[in-house]
């Protein structure tokens, strides 16, 4: 009887033992996951750090006009390059009387002066609804009294139908000459 209750005595403090084991190992996998959310944490800290390493355009093209180096500080809101978009088109300052029969969609011819012998397919796109000197740096404000009328010259927004290879050549600045069918009937407008 006294190595049965030795046994039972045995028993218990293993299992005793076991427990006090079982306890120890919860609590370490406890510390362990605390351990992993803070080092996933330094982890996506670390990707937010590097992310603001990496400068990105919100929209695609051609830089230009680059003013920073490698290892430049830059600051918020610097101007580092400019960026030539690929979508092109042309601002033309036609005369008002020119607008007549002038309408959205019509066919343009637009001569390049950089690409002699070759005219470029574009249609009329929109019109800037006020003239071009109303909404300059600097508008006119003739009172000398005198009344003098004068032909104002209204922005028309021509966008070029040609592929991107052709575009690519293209620069803002260039000189243009745009000749609009106003005998054509417009285009239909592209469903949206």
């Amino acid at each position: 009887m006294d190595t049965t209750r030795a046994t039972l005595d045995g028993a218990r403090a293993n299992v005793e033992a076991a427990q006090a084991a079982f306890q120890a190992a919860q609590s370490q996998i406890g510390s362990a996951e605390a351990a992993v959310h803070v080092a996933e944490s330094a982890v996506d800290d670390a990707e937010l750090q590097l992310s603001y390493t990496r400068i990105q355009a919100d929209e695609s093209g051609a830089l230009t006009r680059k003013s920073v180096e490698p290892g430049d500080y830059v600051t918020a809101g610097q101007t580092l390059v400019s960026i030539v978009q690929h979508d092109v088109w042309v601002t033309a300052n036609f005369k008002e009387t020119q607008l007549t029969r002038m309408k959205r969609g019509q066919p343009v011819r637009v001569h390049v002066d950089a690409y002699p012998g070759r005219d470029l397919k574009a249609h009329v796109d929109s019109f800037q609804l006020g003239s071009g000197s109303r909404f300059s740096l600097l508008p006119a404000e003739n009172a000398t009294g005198n009344y003098v009328k004068v032909v104002q010259r209204i922005p028309v927004k021509i966008v070029l139908d040609e592929p991107l290879d052709v575009l690519m050549h293209l620069a803002p600045g260039m000189s243009v000459e745009p000749r609009v069918d106003v005998a054509a009937e417009p285009s239909p407008e592209p469903a949206n």
